[in-house]
Parts: C-alpha cells; structure tokens; sequence
C-alpha cells in the first residue's frame, strides 16, 4: 500500500514552515506511524539543522546514485528524515532528469513510508509547484499578517492551476488565539471561494507559544523538549486531523 505524501508549503520565509513540517512528522511518529520527513528545500534547507543533525547522506547523494533508504536517517523522535543540503544553494538550479529524479523522490518514499511529509521551499517556482500538485494533500502554512495571507492565496491560486482535484489546506501558525486563527481562516477561505471557487478546509490552528523558539534554539524537536506545550497539543491536534476518517 503507498503512503500518503503531504507536501508543506508557504508563499513567503518566516511563517515556521519548516519547524511545523518537523513537528508534524514527530507527531504523526506519535501515532504509530512510520513517517518520513523530506527536505526539498532545493535552494537552502535548513531541517537538519533545526534538528542539530550532520547527516551523512542527504538529498544531493541520493540523485547521485546513493539508494534512499541508506540516505533517509531514523532519529530518537521516531520518524526518518532525508535531509536536503544545508546551507548549499547547489540543487536550486536542478533541471531536467535531475529535477524530475528529485520530483520522483516523494513517491519513492512512499512505498516504504505509511507518511512523507515533504518540506517545500517557500515560494511559487516551478520545482515547488510540481512537488505541490504531486502531493496528495497541501498543507498551506500562513500566519495572520495581511502579507502572509496575500502570499498564501497566491500558492493557493496557483495550486488550482496545476491540480484541480487537488487537496488543499490552510494552517495558521503563530496565531494569537484560537479563535483569531479561525477568523484568519475565515477570511483566506471566502476569497478562496469567491475567486477560485473552491473551498478551503482549515487543518489547524497552531497557536504562537515561546517554547517553540526556545526549541529551535536548543535544536531539539518541540515535542521532545515542551511535550505538554500549547504549540505542541495544536500540532498533535492537527496530525490528528489529517488522519481522521
């Protein structure tokens, strides 16, 4: 049976797309499930070092010929990671059979993984594009800031294009409130609806909690760290979520 791969996405840096895509896949570990996290941040990935990892093999050595399953690296947390190369923009400019080797590379996983959470970078080129529309579910990362939403919608609009059947869902990150997330949702989705015509189901709600930073300082993942945490009973609630018949 293949696994589900659910690509993480942002319109814009700074939203915590690769912290939630950490925390998300630890989560969903939680669960019992075998779970894979891969760094396609082809121009500047930064996971394993969120994770305070030296992974001997990353994304580079597998499109050179390295199989995936030496490259993809079980960590304490319970999930694997394929780690893309940190602070290298050399894959950015990925093109032709080395692009679609790496395009490829979700759906290998997921015949060894029950979840891929695939770590997009932000913006809207086309290699995040094509990783998006390949994905079987989106998730849309965006805080409540005006920009953010305007760079969310953008992925959204775009999402449409390349993958009209496609599912796609909002996270709001850094939310004061539960229920300030929930009307940031609210609103993302009625122009979702009114110029895309499509609906746009909220996955979760993450509220903004100072543990997370705290975390990321001392490299280690949040549920390890603050198990008990707002931010990480929000995550855990939307891992749920995902799953949920």
């Amino acid at each position: 049976m293949t696994g589900r791969i659910i690509a993480v996405a942002s319109g814009k840096g700074g939203v915590g797309k690769t912290w939630l895509s950490i925390t998300l896949a630890h989560a969903l570990a939680e669960q019992g499930r075998r779970v894979v996290l891969m760094d396609a941040d082809l121009g500047l990935a930064n996971a394993d070092v969120q994770l305070g990892l030296n992974p001997g093999r990353d994304l580079g050595a597998v499109l050179g010929g390295v199989a995936v399953e030496e490259a993809a690296q079980a960590l304490p947390a319970g999930f694997h990671l394929l780690a893309g190369r940190s602070g290298s923009g050399a894959l950015a400019g990925l093109a032709g059979a080395g692009l679609d080797a790496a395009l490829a590379l979700p759906q290998r996983l997921a015949a060894r993984f029950q979840d891929v959470v695939v770590d997009l970078g932000a913006g809207v080129e086309a290699p995040q594009r094509r990783l998006a529309a390949l994905a079987d579910l989106l998730l849309v990362v965006a805080t409540e800031e005006p920009t953010s939403l305007t760079d969310a919608y953008a992925v959204l609009k775009l999402h449409a294009q390349d993958a009209p059947r496609g599912d796609a869902r909002l996270v709001v990150n850094l939310a004061g409130t539960a229920a300030s997330g929930q009307r940031t949702h609210a609103t993302l989705a009625a122009a979702v609806r009114r110029f895309l015509a499509r609906d746009l189901p909220l996955a979760g709600v993450v509220r903004r909690d100072a543990k997370v930073p705290d975390a990321i300082r001392h490299q280690t993942p949040l549920l390890t760290r603050h198990p008990g945490c707002t931010a990480a009973l929000d995550v855990r609630a939307l891992a749920r979520g995902l799953h949920a018949a």
